[in-house]
């Protein structure tokens, strides 16, 4: 399995253990929004830190590129016996 590169689209600060501020870039979000049921929207992944950056910053947002493979599942086999039913 290859890893994909992350792809960073922002940073942000966690103000308190239920608040994070952050900033996005929408230039890099353009080649991966996606699309169900005719309503757009976009993946992502929000991280926090251990440590601060050097800009002060503590939390890491980048875009999630994870695909299902292609595969079609594979379907239980059912099992074949010779016994009668009675």
């Amino acid at each position: 399995m290859s890893e994909k590169k992350v792809i960073y689209c922002g940073s942000g600060k966690k103000m308190n253990e239920k608040w994070l501020k952050a900033t996005i870039n929408l230039a890099k979000f353009k080649d991966h929004v996606q699309e169900y049921k005719g309503t757009k929207f976009l993946k992502l992944n929000i991280n926090i830190k251990d440590e601060e950056d050097q800009y002060g910053k503590d939390v890491s947002i980048s875009i999630d590129t994870w695909q299902p493979d292609d595969a079609e599942p594979e379907q239980p086999q059912e099992e074949v016996t010779d016994d009668l039913p009675f």
